[in-house]
């Protein structure tokens, strides 16, 4: 087991935590929901990646959400911050060492579709990796070649939207693809991932996508959508509209997350 492993459980003593979600831009609020919890900052647990964005908080926080024990990694480090892919691996080899099964990852994104405004959420169906890079590469052995027909499970894709049902919240379904940043995408960028069938577009998740179904966990996945694509209004886009927007989807998001969480219990961090 690995120091930061090792660490945690001792702090954490019978903590039993077989689902963890990674909160991107504008979920911390969910962070707030977990009940007894005990938080370690990213610069005490070693290998762990700090990340210099702003409005990622980069915190482990580990409690329950009603009776369901889970962890929660407040913030994450991107590929554009270092150029670095596989920046986030530590943290998922921890969480798996943990015990943890199921991973939900969330983003803030920028929607190609007029009927997903700004504020809208979206469950990610499928994903393409347009960023030229993996965070795989270099790894040894044939568990590198890691399938991806079903890389979102369908059992959690149906808990989430069971959730936002429950909720009476609309929850959208889509494709999203993966730009290396840290620049917005252009206007011919926009219109040619639309052609090639993206629903949304952002600069991080994909790289954990990879790493958890490398590492053997169930991965769901949701966008909150702050803006439209360049070239989509005609306004020019910016790192505070995506902080400004991204409350508004992230509080639709984290009630989902919560009824997801709570209503779907431990069969949600199952194998």
């Amino acid at each position: 087991m690995s120091e930061a492993a090792e660490f945690l459980t001792a702090r954490l003593g019978g903590f039993k935590p077989r689902l963890a979600v990674v909160l991107g831009s504008g979920l911390g609020s969910l962070v707030d929901e977990i009940s007894d919890a005990v938080s370690f900052p990213y610069e005490d647990l070693r290998g762990f990646p700090v990340s210099g964005v702003s409005g990622h908080a980069g915190k482990l926080v580990a409690g329950y959400l009603g009776a369901q024990p889970i962890i929660a990694l407040s913030g994450r480090v991107h590929y554009y911050e270092r150029g670095d892919a596989n920046a986030m691996r530590r943290p998922l080899e921890v969480l798996k060492e943990l015990g943890v099964q199921s991973l939900v990852l969330t983003n803030s994104a920028g929607s190609l579709r007029h009927d997903m405004p700004p504020g809208s959420v979206m469950r990610i169906s499928d994903h393409i990796n347009f960023s030229g890079t993996n965070p795989l590469i270099g790894t040894e052995g044939d568990g590198r070649f890691v399938g991806m027909t079903n890389a979102y499970d369908a059992r959690l894709a149906a808990a989430m939207d069971a959730a936002a049902k429950a909720e009476n919240i609309e929850l959208h379904s889509g494709v999203y693809m993966w730009f290396s940043g840290p620049s917005f995408e252009t206007p011919a960028e926009i219109r040619m991932a639309r052609t090639l069938g993206a629903d949304a577009v952002g600069m991080s998740t994909v790289p954990e996508v990879l790493i958890a179904r490398f590492l053997g966990l169930r991965v769901a996945a949701a966008s909150v959508l702050t803006n439209y694509g360049a070239g989509m209004t005609g306004a020019e886009l910016s790192h505070e509209e995506t902080k400004d927007m991204a409350p508004i989807g992230g509080k639709r998001l984290a009630a989902i997350l919560r009824t997801m969480i709570v209503q779907g219990g431990a069969s949600l961090g199952e194998p």
